[in-house]
């Protein structure tokens, strides 16, 4: 299994405090955000990352660069991050996704169970990683199932239809991989493709009947998209990070 992690964003809603540093280098209890998705990444036996880059991009090299474990971590540069939204960082890593791979967003910080979760999910082409709570507001990327079988997922689902949110982390096996490249090459030539997320596609693909989910403990994993948010993964109380900061496979 190899990951990829979408980092090409600068983070407009963290401002100013990513007005000169990329989202996924601000520290989070001294140290960069990234670097914590790379320890659970590693606890969990993944160590071929690939990492999308784009605002900041030599600062984000800079710090995957010094992270100081030999293992196959590289950055691809997305030119067209200051324009469009993440389906072109997708595109952009494509030939990556030969074989079984993890995408996952650059703002979500998790414990190393939660991945851990969702790598020991009953084996389908594509599987993506989804929380409940109790409300749910317009910003969530908000889910729709039929047991655990994806129905729809997007941002504009009605409220009183969903049942859970994506964490922004999912898994393809099998035939998955090929279904997402083929699904990405086939957006990239519509006149939309430069405003579309990606979990558009999986939007599409989940009619397909190939996409299920695994459900993770609202515990054990945070979004960061606000300064509240920021705050929220940096006080002491977020102590289930530590379970995460120690690498478990070799260096």
């Amino acid at each position: 299994m190899k990951a990829i992690i979408l980092s090409a964003g600068q983070g407009r809603r963290l401002l100013p405090l990513t007005e000169r540093v990329p989202k996924c280098m601000l520290p989070v209890q001294g140290r960069p955000l990234i670097a914590w998705q790379l320890d659970a990444l590693m606890r969990c036996g993944i160590g071929d990352i690939t990492v999308v880059v784009g605002y900041g991009a030599e600062t984000v090299e800079a710090g995957l660069a010094a992270y100081g474990h030999a293992q196959k971590i590289r950055a691809l540069y997305n030119p067209l991050f200051a324009t469009t939204d993440n389906l072109v960082s997708c595109w952009v890593a494509r030939s990556e996704m030969q074989g079984e791979f993890l995408i996952l967003n650059g703002d979500t910080m998790f414990e190393a169970g939660v991945l851990a979760g969702l790598l020991a999910a009953p084996e389908h082409p594509i599987t993506l990683a989804v929380s409940r709570k109790g409300r749910y507001d317009e910003d969530d990327m908000k889910v729709v199932l039929d047991g655990d079988r994806l129905v729809r997922v997007g941002k504009k689902l009605p409220l009183d239809q969903v049942d859970a949110e994506s964490i922004g982390m999912m898994t393809f096996r099998g035939e998955g991989p090929r279904l997402m490249r083929d699904a990405i090459d086939r957006a990239m030539r519509t006149p939309d493709a430069l405003k579309q997320w990606y979990l558009s596609l999986i939007d599409g693909l989940a009619e397909r009947g190939v996409v299920y989910t695994q459900e993770i403990s609202p515990q054990g994993w945070t979004e960061v998209d606000s300064v509240a948010d920021l705050e929220r993964a940096s006080t002491p109380g977020a102590a289930w990070l530590a379970a995460s900061a120690r690498p478990s496979v070799p260096a």
